[in-house]
């Protein structure tokens, strides 16, 4: 019966303060606009979104073998490897190579003796390994 009588009293006072409120006026709208350069204030405070990835692999200049540091090749019965720009890559991987704000699509083609063939879209990009 409490229960009853506390919902009975919440819907009264709810009908109540309806009638006395005035509706609302909006006297300005807010709105949104930002350039194309700028931060979404929308995102997490220190994130940046992902570069994006080139449209047509075969737009754009060549990319020159001194874009890429190749400091170790591994030649194993079983496998081939190198270490492309800090990373351990094999034949076949694909990786991201990011210049000013557009990654191109880099494929690691072969591991050879003292070099390394990179393809991207056409191009085909030698690099020696770096010796000191």
């Amino acid at each position: 019966m409490k229960k009853l009588l506390y919902l009975g009293f919440v819907l009264c006072a709810g009908v109540a303060l309806a009638d006395e409120t005035p509706p609302i006026e909006l006297k300005h709208k807010s709105s949104f606009n930002f350039e194309s350069g700028d931060r979404n204030p929308f995102w997490p405070i220190g994130w940046k979104p992902a570069p994006k990835m080139a449209k047509n692999e075969h737009a754009g200049p060549a990319i020159p073998p001194s874009a890429f540091v190749v400091s170790t090749i591994v030649i194993d019965p079983k496998t081939r490897y190198a270490i492309i720009n800090g990373r351990v890559m094999g034949e076949g991987q694909q990786f991201g190579l990011q210049i000013g704000g557009t990654v191109h699509q880099i494929t690691v083609k072969t591991v050879e003796d003292g070099h390394v063939v990179l393809v991207r879209g056409e191009q085909e990009i030698v690099v020696a390994l770096r010796r000191k």
